[in-house]
């Protein structure tokens, strides 16, 4: 069982649309997948049309008071389930700081499902939490969405800083540009940037589309509703070159 953890120290730059999608591509591959909303604001759950609902809240499961699989759903689609999210998680820091080892909480919890899953996506909420850190520890390769304006490299350069001053080598930083719109001149300028040049990125990226704004009024992963059009391409691409390296 290999696990990304899609994440980014800023919001709103695509992270759960990535996820989603990366989790429907490794599904579409014949992978077995798990993805873990862990964000309160239960996006990726809403968009896999899974009621945002977990008994009792998170707690119990992080405090191992009640198995992981109690908390996975199926979704609409072969080879894929869910752990939901809901209101409870926005305490998720709590409940783990409660906890004994609590950076290595999150893989001690999906532990038991080495068997059952190939590949485990993380949908982390935005920012450096406690979370956040035990979400790294747990993780293979953090995939890290940034939209290429100005403070794309400051962003990049702290993460990467961060992972190297934390002695965090087990897991690979897999950076790639969302939501580019190449019409916007700053959003070229970024992508030429000798200075963004440097930092390691995936050749994938993922472009500015209203069909990933679709995504919330049809509640399915792009590729479902539109396959052929550019974004479901990236997806699937971004997907084909994070397996590569996993």
């Amino acid at each position: 069982m290999k696990t990304i953890a899609v994440y980014s120290i800023k919001g709103g730059v695509g992270k759960t649309a990535a996820s989603v999608n990366l989790a429907y591509y490794a599904a579409k591959a014949g992978k077995k997948v798990l993805i873990w909303d862990l964000d309160p604001q239960a996006a990726a759950t809403f968009y896999f049309r899974v009621k945002p609902k977990i008994k009792k809240g998170i707690k119990k499961t992080v405090q191992g008071k009640r198995d992981i699989d109690d908390d996975i759903k199926a979704t609409d689609y072969e080879n894929l389930d869910i752990i939901p999210s809901d209101f409870s998680y926005r305490k998720l820091d709590i409940f783990l700081d409660a906890e004994d080892k609590s950076k290595k909480r999150i893989g001690d919890i999906l532990k038991p499902l080495q068997d059952e899953y190939d590949v485990v996506i993380l949908d982390a909420p935005p920012g450096i939490t406690l979370l956040s850190e035990a979400l790294i520890q747990a993780a293979d390769i953090l995939a890290v969405p940034i939209i290429p304006t100005v403070l794309s490299q400051r962003t990049s350069e702290m993460l990467t800083s961060y992972l190297k001053e934390n002695d965090m080598k087990k897991v690979r930083p897999a950076l790639f540009f969302s939501m580019v719109d190449r019409r916007k001149k700053i959003h070229r300028e970024v992508m030429e940037d000798p200075g963004i040049k440097r930092i390691k990125l995936l050749e994938s990226f993922i472009p500015y589309s209203a069909d990933v704004e679709r995504m919330g009024t049809n509640r399915e992963p792009v590729g479902a509703f539109s396959p052929w059009c550019r974004a479901s391409r990236a997806y699937k691409t971004l997907w084909e070159e994070l397996e590569a390296i996993l």
